[in-house]
């Protein structure tokens, strides 16, 4: 009716349904209107603007974004491999802000997949194409020196997989890279941080550089939480990564070249051999 005072848009309701991973649930924004959190299990994993994708909310997302940007001149188009596809926020990144991009996503769980393109569809004019199927039997398929980035976000039960942490892996990853590319990880760990050393000593062994961020409570040991650790055969920008990092909303700290050597300490190159999946979290961290 003319002149009737409209009320606000009605929040839409959660989206629950059983994946191959879990419960998955997807949580509208209540700040804007086509945003949604995906939660596995009661446990976050990714935020989408549909929007806005250029937007990154969850602290990793947001590291990992630093690294899309520094990789290479703003704007250039990227090849780039996601191992583990989650409700495919890179991705949307990578498209919104290098434009022509072409885009491999290794996602296991397609269940998840066939949920998040229903509910939180991609763009048509997007190079992006998602393979089902595991992470490393995907990258396996993949020609040499084809990726600028590879970047590794896959987590079973809130844990990386084992066969996702060894230099075999990371071999296979490298092969994949052009001689300048990057690898970047998404891992979690606390407390002593035995895996995340030991990932750590592994990348070093595989790559000539490498680089580790995170909050200064995690490298601590004082709480459990997310670490971006980088690798690449070329160089890092490690000034800028540093300053984007430390300037964030929840600021960061980055570790690399000695320091990042001394962090080790001592711990030994994982292989296939002596592979572990990555500790599962406390009951208590995403309360």
């Amino acid at each position: 009716m003319a002149g009737k005072r409209q009320g606000r848009a009605r929040t839409p309701e959660p989206v629950r349904e059983e994946v191959d991973g879990g419960t998955a649930e997807l949580v509208p924004d209540p700040d804007r209107p086509r945003a949604w959190s995906l939660l596995i299990d009661g446990a976050p994993q990714s935020h989408v603007d549909l929007d806005d994708p250029s937007r990154l909310d969850f602290v990793y997302q947001r590291r990992l974004g630093h690294v899309v940007d520094l990789v290479s001149p703003p704007g250039q188009p990227l090849h780039v491999v996601h191992l583990g596809g989650g409700a495919l926020t890179l991705p949307r990144y990578v498209a919104a802000t290098r434009p022509r991009s072409t885009q491999q996503v290794i996602e296991n769980d397609a269940a998840l997949v066939q949920l998040v393109r229903r509910e939180l569809p991609l763009d048509r004019s997007w190079r992006i194409r998602v393979r089902g199927g595991d992470a490393r039997e995907g990258l396996a398929k993949l020609p040499e020196h084809w990726a600028h980035l590879i970047i590794a976000d896959v987590f079973s039960g809130a844990r990386t997989p084992a066969h996702l942490t060894s230099t075999e892996f990371l071999a296979e990853a490298a092969r994949v890279l052009r001689p300048s590319g990057w690898y970047a990880a998404n891992l979690a760990d606390g407390g002593r941080l035995d895996f995340l050393r030991s990932q750590v000593a592994t990348v070093r062994a595989c790559f000539t550089e490498c680089a580790l961020a995170a909050d200064p409570a995690v490298l601590r040991g004082r709480r459990f939480g997310n670490a971006l650790l980088l690798g690449t055969a070329g160089e890092l920008p490690v000034a800028d990564l540093t300053r984007r990092i430390a300037s964030d909303p929840h600021p960061g700290r980055v570790e690399h070249g000695r320091a990042l050597a001394d962090f080790t300490g001592g711990a030994a190159p994982v292989t296939d051999a002596t592979a572990q999946a990555s500790p599962a979290p406390p009951d208590d961290v995403f309360r």
